[in-house]
């Protein structure tokens, strides 16, 4: 089964990694997977920050729950994205 991810299939994953190894080496691709992992999560302790700010303000103030609802609902949305991004590449544990 042929997974379709982001418009790129096997063969051209394959074929991405062949050219990442000749460019950077062999030694160097697990710093670069260390490097990326920290910064995908970076960006969802951000959003989590992000989140926790605007429910917190939105308690303090009194704002319209509706609005809160819709932002909360957008920072869910990037963070599935990025899970769905990073779920390939995940190590498991």
């Amino acid at each position: 089964m042929s997974t379709l991810y982001l418009f790129i299939g096997a063969p051209e994953i394959f074929v991405i990694m062949l050219i990442v190894i000749m460019v950077f080496g062999a030694d160097k691709i697990p710093d670069i997977a260390r490097g990326l992992g920290k910064g995908m999560r970076q960006v969802k302790d951000a959003t989590n920050d992000i989140k926790k700010e605007i429910n917190d303000t939105s308690k303090e103030h009194n704002i319209d729950n509706s609005i809160v609802k819709d932002i909360n609902s957008e920072i869910n949305g990037v963070k599935e994205g990025i899970d769905e991004f990073t779920g390939p590449i995940k190590r498991n544990r």
